[in-house]
């Protein structure tokens, strides 16, 4: 009876380890043609070029110039014992009536780039860089052999797009837009363009890297390692469905051609801006009315603050802002139920909000959260009445030394200089010593500082008195509000300085 149960016990035991080693083959299996499928290439291009490539267009622009035509010119080697002859020769005999003086005249001055249509009634996308100036634009399609003249719709320098237009007696072939959001790293491209003017060209890679910022506010641009050369400017950038996820704009080189990095405008950002572009001829962008900057940690030690999330208002004009009562000093923490990590994400978020929308802003204040409700303005029109001059500035009087920076209070003489409205108050950076932190920071001679540690200065004694008050309350820095030009920031100083 013992020898049959122990027999039973060992074919139960057979059995489930036969299960599991079937079990652990059928997942290795699996992981096995996941990880294939991850890692593998398109057998061709080929198919998918050929079902694109109607839509993409060569962009010819042609501008008059003024140039100076005249004969030709020594070329002299500079260091020459006779490069000072030459030039005072030239210059004399150009300066004589009769001399062979150049005369200023007109050409034309062509360029080249590329575009693709978006719609069979002849819309067309390209860089606004393309076609910018340009007195003439000639499209050229990949399978008519005629050539159309465009007409420029709108454009928008901020994101470097443009809307064009031509008229064609017959429907267009057309590419639409993919979503860029849900393109990852890694992901198969393709680029079509007219690089470096040859023509149709197609170039493949793959997603290097999201999300990166070259210079503007609502940058949002697609890294890629596809050949992006001169010319391809204004191309698209497919994904393997044939959708635009990007528009080729910009690279990084240091000859000029292609070393696998190139940036292309993601989709998500065109879209929108071909939109405005389409029913306004220009764009319209939400306008929340602050000026804002990143919390760095010293900052956020500054401020009391747990977290470096958000973006600290440093200045509230005239505006939708200040309307809806936010204040200097405020963390924005969220808008229209969107959490705000840094001060970009702000502005590309209220930008891509309709204009005359009401919001709901949460900010956080003397540490406590307040909802405010802000109708937005349109950004470009507070950006065409902004108008700021810049002056070399004139040293105030009684000059004080704190923080590594030589202080005094602003005078009438001062104000001006500085461009400052009459009642403006603080103290003028006159010198600033440059291995002090406040330097290292940014703080230059001609800069104001207008608060420090959230309280007005408008002498040296207040400043005096705001750093001992830090100093009591055991901080290990001081947070100075900086005004440069009108544009305010916060800089936080060591008390050690």
């Amino acid at each position: 009876m013992r020898a049959q149960a122990y027999a039973l016990r060992q074919v139960q035991t057979d059995y489930y380890r036969g299960f599991l080693a079937l079990l652990l083959a059928v997942v290795t299996l699996v992981a096995t043609s996941v990880r294939a499928d991850a890692r593998g290439a398109p057998d061709s291009f080929a198919d998918l070029a050929e079902k694109v490539s109607p839509a993409v267009v060569n962009i010819t622009t042609s501008t008059i110039v003024a140039s100076r035509e005249g004969g030709p010119q020594p070329m002299i080697p500079e260091g020459s014992p006779f490069e000072e002859f030459f030039r005072d020769f030239l210059e004399r005999n150009q300066n004589e009536p009769n001399g062979n003086q150049s005369e200023p005249r007109q050409r034309r001055s062509q360029a080249l780039g590329s575009g693709f249509v978006i719609s069979e009634d002849g819309f067309i996308v390209t860089n606004n860089h393309v076609i910018e100036g340009a007195d003439e634009i000639l499209i050229e399609f990949f399978s008519r052999d005629e050539q159309l003249e465009a007409k420029v719709i709108g454009t928008d320098p901020n994101t470097d797009i443009a809307l064009l237009k031509v008229e064609s007696d017959e429907p267009l072939d057309y590419v639409s837009f993919g979503d860029s959001d849900i393109m990852r790293v890694g992901d198969w491209v393709m680029a079509v363009g007219n690089p470096l003017g040859q023509g149709f060209s197609v170039s493949a890679g793959i997603v290097s890297q999201r999300n990166r910022e070259l210079s503007g506010n609502y940058d949002d641009y697609i890294q890629t390692d596809a050949a992006i050369n001169r010319g391809n400017s204004g191309g698209p950038l497919f994904n393997m469905e044939g959708e635009v996820i990007g528009v080729n704009t910009a690279i990084l080189s240091p000859n000029g051609g292609s070393i696998g990095i190139g940036f292309a405008m993601s989709s998500a950002v065109v879209n929108r801006v071909i939109d405005q572009l389409k029913e306004f001829g220009e764009t319209r962008r939400g306008w929340l009315g602050v000026r804002i900057q990143n919390i760095t940690d010293d900052i956020a030690e500054a401020l009391g603050l747990e977290s470096t999330d958000g973006a600290l208002v440093t200045d509230v004009p005239d505006g939708p802002a200040k309307e809806a009562g936010i204040q200097v000093n405020d963390v924005i923490l969220s808008f229209d139920g969107v959490n705000v990590t840094d001060s970009g994400e702000l502005v590309r978020t209220v930008g891509n909000a309709p204009v005359g929308k009401a919001v709901r802003v949460m900010v956080l204040r003397d540490g406590k959260t307040e909802t405010l409700k802000v109708t937005l303005g349109r950004r470009e029109d507070a950006v065409a009445a902004s108008n700021n001059s810049q002056d070399t500035p004139s040293e105030p009087v009684e000059p004080s030394k704190l923080l590594g920076m030589s202080l005094a209070p602003l005078d009438d003489a001062a104000r001006e200089a500085l461009s400052l409205n009459p009642g403006d108050e603080g103290l003028a950076v006159l010198d600033i010593d440059e291995d002090s932190e406040a330097f290292e920071k940014g703080v230059r001679a001609g800069d104001v500082i207008s608060e420090a540690g959230q309280q007005p200065v408008i002498s040296i004694e207040d400043l005096e008195a705001s750093l001992q008050v830090a100093r009591d309350g055991g901080r290990k820095s001081v947070l100075l509000l900086v005004r440069r030009d009108g544009n305010p920031r916060f800089v936080a100083l060591s008390l050690d300085e």
